[in-house]
């Protein structure tokens, strides 16, 4: 078999290397030839650990274009590109709709169509084409763990018109190499599954994000606690349970703002969907507000460093990214910043340095606000170049023990550790 992937953003590469992986002849299609371009070269434009490699490996199998003719080869064809979406998490389907009519005119008369983007519940059905033929797939990738999602999916979700039909033959094959549950069921319930996975990951996120600061002003520690959650059947080892500054990446609040739209289409209740969000937006200003309390209140002049742009390690993605927030709301102050991937000159008047040890040096207060692996390695010595003693680091990236005996005043998310 054939299978097309047409958009090579994020989920589309990432999801074309892993059915090469699986031992499939694939070919990627992109509208932008410039993005083709650079794949043909092994350059993909999204960072994802293992993406280039995989591309090298099964490069005999690979095959990328930006003539849409080229689908017609294909057997089954996903329509593959990331929807963007608003500041407010609304998505743009123009573009999606454009591709679809596209990608339709371009196919073979038996070839199998597979909606992979996320769409709102309803868009699959209304698509004209055979619905024999039609299937919508739910993707679950995680940015900086996408391929290894892509690779490994714990299931397939696939929407379409009689779940009671058997899947085609070359569909059903394709999905069998993942070896791993095929759930099929109609079209609406696989688009609402999407956003019913991530309601429960941001409950869980929201849930560590109250309890959390709730430790941090009782001298509890959420870590201490962490273990005793997942050892519980109802919640479970894999529950998102690690505070963070809010829901970030345009993924999760894509799907609360759809639910609040069909809300106030069909007179539903989503109180608790406004509660996150605005529980969201509250833990996003934590680091500001210990910043004002610390340091900004306290000295006049003050020189911040900010380690990290992308709004979660391994990805090069700034999608409502905490990091810009802050670096945004500190524009009256001196801030150097570095970031291994994301170039800082997307921000005016900040002051971009080309490692974290140019940033740190000679800097009142450290602010870690991407967990890049790197910067667990920053050495003494370079913490010791600050003119001040002030470190924000949510995430807990440094290890605590090694700054006890320093005079430190460290900060971390869900704790009230002072060293």
């Amino acid at each position: 078999m054939f299978i097309g992937f047409a958009g090579m953003t994020h989920l589309g590469i990432n999801s074309l290397v892993a059915t090469a992986e699986r031992g499939f002849k694939v070919i990627g299609f992109d509208q932008d030839p410039h993005i083709i371009v650079q794949l043909k070269q092994q350059d993909p434009v999204v960072v994802e650990p293992q993406l280039p490699e995989l591309i090298e490996k099964n490069s005999e199998k690979i095959s990328f274009t930006s003539q849409i003719k080229d689908l017609f080869q294909c057997d089954i064809v996903y329509i593959s590109p990331d929807v963007p979406t608003n500041d407010n998490g609304q998505s743009d389907l123009s573009g999606i709709q454009s591709l679809i009519r596209e990608v339709v005119q371009s196919l073979n008369s038996k070839a199998i169509l597979v909606i992979l983007c996320q769409v709102p519940p309803g868009f699959t059905r209304q698509l004209s084409f055979p619905k024999d033929q039609l299937y919508y797939q739910v993707e679950t990738l995680i940015f900086g763990r996408a391929v290894e999602r892509a690779l490994y999916p714990e299931r397939f979700i696939i929407g379409c018109a009689d779940p009671k039909q058997a899947l085609p033959t070359p569909l059903r094959t394709l999905l069998e190499t993942f070896k791993c549950p095929i759930l099929s069921m109609r079209y609406e319930s696989a688009e609402l599954a999407k956003i019913s996975i991530n309601f429960c990951l941001v409950a869980s996120i929201s849930v560590a994000n109250t309890l959390s600061e709730v430790c941090e002003k009782i001298g509890a520690d959420w870590s201490e606690i962490v273990p005793a959650l997942r050892l519980d059947k109802r919640i479970g080892q894999f529950s998102y349970l690690s505070p963070g500054l809010g829901i970030a990446g345009g993924n999760l609040e894509r799907d609360l703002t759809t639910v609040l739209e069909l809300s106030q289409h069909y007179g539903t209740d989503t109180g608790v969907v406004s509660a996150w969000i605005k529980n969201s937006q509250y833990r996003r200003d934590w680091v500001l507000r210990l910043l004002h309390k610390e340091l900004l209140a306290k000295k006049s002049d003050p020189i911040i460093a900010v380690l990290g742009l992308a709004y979660k390690e391994n990805t090069h993605s700034t999608k409502n990214s905490p990091s810009l927030a802050l670096v945004g709301s500190l524009t009256s102050y001196r801030v150097k910043v570095y970031d291994p991937v994301v170039s800082p000159t997307i921000i005016p008047n900040v002051e971009g340095v080309l490692s974290a040890e140019e940033a740190v040096k000679g800097v009142d207060a450290l602010v870690i606000m991407t967990p890049w692996a790197e910067f667990k390695n920053l050495a003494l010595s370079t913490l010791e170049s600050m003119r001040g003693r002030l470190i924000i680091d949510p995430y807990q990236v440094l290890d605590t023990s090694l700054l006890e005996n320093l005079g430190f005043q460290y900060l971390t998310l869900g704790t009230s550790v002072l060293c």
